[in-house]
């Protein structure tokens, strides 16, 4: 439904996203409540009028606790929501609504059957692994932390490489200690 959606600033992925003043209009819909829409919204608060439409609520954690929970739990649950909560998000402003059931032209509808004509759009909608850039030598199964098949060459920020939580900044540290530690004991 995104590529049919015309509104009258931007419709872009969070990937596309640099700064607020790339958002020209005043109002700006986030679709998507994980980890990238909720630090989009807060960071576009202070100077947009934000709606964030969450399909799934994640739970909470505090960004210092983040990457010690990653060990405990290495299940299919969400990832959780570090940083600011819903409920933080709220009080800075940002209107928290339902998921995006369709679009029309310059309109979105809501699963609760709202509708809303938002001025630009950003879709936090996940990302896909982007590892199609290494050489079929280098992937081993089953990967160890951060290591390839190719010697030297290493991999951050790569869950199937990593782990679950490598894909974000709380969680990215792990691989790129890894590595530093690879990098320092090897011969």
């Amino acid at each position: 439904w995104a590529a049919e959606l015309q509104v009258p600033g931007v419709v872009l992925h969070s990937s596309e996203y640099l700064y607020p003043r790339q958002i020209s209009t005043n109002d700006v819909l986030i679709v998507g409540g994980g980890n990238s829409g909720v630090q989009l919204a807060r960071e576009l608060a202070p100077s947009h009028a934000v709606t964030l439409a969450v399909r799934t609520v994640r739970r909470h954690q505090p960004a210092t606790r983040y990457p010690r929970r990653q060990l405990l739990g290495r299940g299919s649950r969400s990832e959780p929501v570090f940083g600011d909560s819903y409920e933080q998000l709220r009080d800075a402003g940002v209107r928290i609504c339902p998921a995006v059931a369709k679009a029309g032209k310059s309109t979105v509808t809501f699963v609760d059957g709202t509708v809303a004509t938002p001025s630009s759009v950003i879709l936090a909608t996940g990302f896909v692994p982007g590892d199609d850039w290494l050489p079929d030598s280098a992937r081993i199964d089953p990967p160890q932390r951060a290591m390839t098949g190719t010697p030297g060459l290493f991999v951050a920020g790569i869950p199937q490489y990593g782990g679950r939580g490598s894909d974000t900044i709380a969680g990215v540290w792990r691989d790129a200690t890894t590595i530093a530690r690879r990098i320092i004991e090897r011969p």
